[in-house]
């Protein structure tokens, strides 16, 4: 009898999407609100554009270096931990070898089906010690790349979210006349960029998008109204 293939699918990009969510909604909300504070003033567009681009440089630099000094910090506490766990192991195995026997208690097994398990770790050491590390303290190993890889992507993201509505002030003659259109691509694009999040993560592509133009949109108002109060 042919039985059908399974096939599954799971979706592993889940820190860059995380990356791409916080380079772009900052990216699409300051600048945003920088232009538009500006906006209602008597500066010309030019200026405008200016100190929005000064600001998508700047943004783009601090988010990347908060991205690549998280992971970095990640990766120090996963090898101190696993260090520690090492050193726990070789020194005091019988507290090591209760522990696992705790967490394996919890998924219903007996000392019986626990007991060879524990002679196996004794044997692997390094297996011993990855266990722990996922299973007592659930931490995974971190990428060696990871901390290069999420500062370029949140750089990335701020950088092209920026763009997004400053891209009006730079084709259109004047500040009054870019305003409107600015938060039209604006909301529109929060909107596509929460629908098509919403289908990486697998969540509701509308109900996404909803949600990520409301809180965008409602981050980009109370920035706005900040700068104008102090524009």
């Amino acid at each position: 009898m042919h039985r059908p293939v399974h096939e599954e699918h799971h979706f592993t990009a889940g820190e860059t999407v995380r990356d791409i969510v916080i380079g772009m909604s900052d990216g699409l909300t300051v600048p945003f609100a920088l232009a538009a504070g500006l906006s209602s003033t008597a500066v010309a567009t030019s200026i405008i554009v200016t100190a929005g681009l000064a600001e998508i440089a700047a943004g783009s630099i601090a988010m990347g270096l908060g991205g690549y000094l998280a992971a970095r910090s990640d990766a120090e506490h996963y090898a101190s931990e696993k260090a520690r766990e090492e050193r726990e192991v070789e020194v005091v195995p019988q507290a090591e070898e209760d522990e696992v026997s705790a967490v394996f208690r919890e998924y219903g097994l007996t000392e019986a089906e626990i007991a060879p398990v524990l002679r196996s770790f004794r044997e692997r050491p390094d297996a011993w010690v990855d266990f722990m590390m996922r299973f007592e303290l659930n931490l995974e190993e971190p990428d060696p790349r990871r901390a290069l890889s999420s500062a370029l992507t949140i750089a990335g993201a701020y950088i092209v979210g920026g763009l997004i509505p400053l891209s009006p002030y730079m084709v259109l003659p004047t500040a009054s006349a870019a305003l409107p259109v600015s938060v039209t691509v604006t909301i529109a694009a929060l909107s596509v960029f929460g629908y098509v999040k919403g289908r990486f993560t697998g969540t509701r592509p509308w109900r996404s998008a909803l949600q990520t133009a409301l809180i965008g949109g409602a981050a980009a108002a109370a920035a706005f109204l900040i700068a104008r109060v102090f524009a």
